[in-house]
């Protein structure tokens, strides 16, 4: 059975999500504290961890944000309904997606396993390497190099730019990107796929020449810019 850690010091709230999860294959492990819930994150050798932002001891963006410094483990962060600048935080600090509270268990069951889909690469298209410039990705290692070097990406990360770099020099559109990104269906509403492209941009630098490697397309999208020399043809 696939293990899934719960951080959160809702007690009845917990044996819900093991109700609810067990059934669909997972074995649940419920911690209710940030201290205990980051050494279990970290060594309990679990698929997945879903975090609550209000925690007793050390709060979820602290535990995030200590998980993130060692581990890609996914992250399902749950958030108070209606506090943007909770699930802003989290998708900067590094989460995979948030859920707001109170939610639909079914709801939290297919987040979950869109996320495990994304993290382990099962839906990657192809297993060929992709090039744009300095820019290369190799799905089947699941590594990203800018420049030579390795850029440390999450699983949301990696598949974002996965999409971007396979229409390198057209626009994908927003609503695109949440469905093969986030295996979702888009609201105008949520900004999550945003903060991811602004994270990878940050994470990527600058291109040679200076500007971003994405841009932005005003009411269109994003498009991952190819280098003049290969957009300008013969």
């Amino acid at each position: 059975m696939e293990r899934i850690l719960v951080i959160d010091d809702d007690v009845e709230l917990c044996a819900l999500v093991a109700e609810y999860l067990e059934p669909e294959g997972f074995q649940v492990e419920a911690v209710h504290d940030g201290e205990q819930g980051l050494e279990k994150a970290l060594n309990g050798g679990h698929l997945l961890v879903v975090l609550d932002v209000m925690l007793p001891g050390i709060n979820g963006f602290e535990v995030l944000r200590r998980i993130r410094n060692s581990s890609r483990i996914p992250v399902l962060l749950l958030t108070a309904r209606g506090e943007d600048v909770d699930r802003i935080v989290g998708l900067e600090i590094g989460a995979d997606d948030y859920l707001p509270k109170p939610f639909n268990p079914r709801e939290l069951v297919a987040r979950i396993r869109a996320v495990l889909r994304r993290s382990s690469g099962r839906e990657a298209e192809g297993g060929e390497v992709l090039r744009v410039g300095d820019v290369e990705l190799d799905p089947a290692s699941r590594v990203a190099r800018q420049k030579g070097k390795p850029v440390d990406l999450t699983s949301v990360e990696f598949n974002l730019l996965q999409v971007l770099l396979r229409e390198a020099g057209n626009v994908v559109p927003r609503e695109r990107l949440v469905d093969a990104v986030l295996g979702r269906k888009f609201s105008p509403f949520d900004r999550s796929i945003d903060m991811h492209v602004s994270k990878l941009r940050k994470k990527l630098g600058d291109a040679d020449g200076g500007g971003d490697y994405i841009k932005t397309v005003r009411g269109a999208g994003y498009i991952f810019a190819r280098p003049p020399k290969e957009s300008s043809g013969p």
